[in-house]
């Protein structure tokens, strides 16, 4: 897991071919007036705009969730989300099976740690990092960028 600000991002170009265009896309686009939806950016690259209000941490841990083919670009456009986190190696809990049409998979393990993103912030999850989202008491705006593997 990487946690850092838009400003930063050219650091992690080189951590996947996809990376730089990941990026470029959320520097180029106004994500602030951009409506909620689902889009392609590339072959490989998809984006998902957001508002909503955020979760009680117990309701965002029913989907305590990984990926096995895509990294997760999670953006925080406006507002303060927290998020957990778990290593996959530590959880030993799933819950139910894996979804390869979604490409999700979910466990019932605690995280070990909860941080926060606010407006300009991002943070990247690799299949190894199990994540709950989108905690918080206010309304979230959030773009997400899977990237496939």
């Amino acid at each position: 897991m990487i946690i850092d600000t838009i400003q930063n991002a050219e650091k992690y170009r080189s951590l996947h071919p996809l990376f730089e265009r990941a990026f470029g896309f959320i520097r180029e686009s106004d994500p602030a007036n951009m409506a909620g939806g689902k889009g392609d950016i590339a072959d490989g690259l998809k984006s998902i705009v957001s508002t909503a209000a955020g979760k009680a941490k117990e309701d965002s841990l029913k989907k305590f969730e990984c990926h096995d083919k895509h990294i997760d670009i999670q953006f925080c456009i406006d507002g303060l989300e927290t998020i957990g986190w778990k290593p996959r190696s530590a959880c030993a809990l799933p819950n139910g099976e894996y979804n390869e049409e979604k490409d999700v998979r979910f466990f019932s393990d605690q995280p070990d740690t909860f941080f926060q993103l606010t407006g300009g912030q991002f943070a990247i999850f690799f299949p190894e990092d199990v994540h709950a989202p989108m905690i918080g008491d206010g309304e979230i705006k959030k773009m997400v960028i899977k990237v496939r593997i």
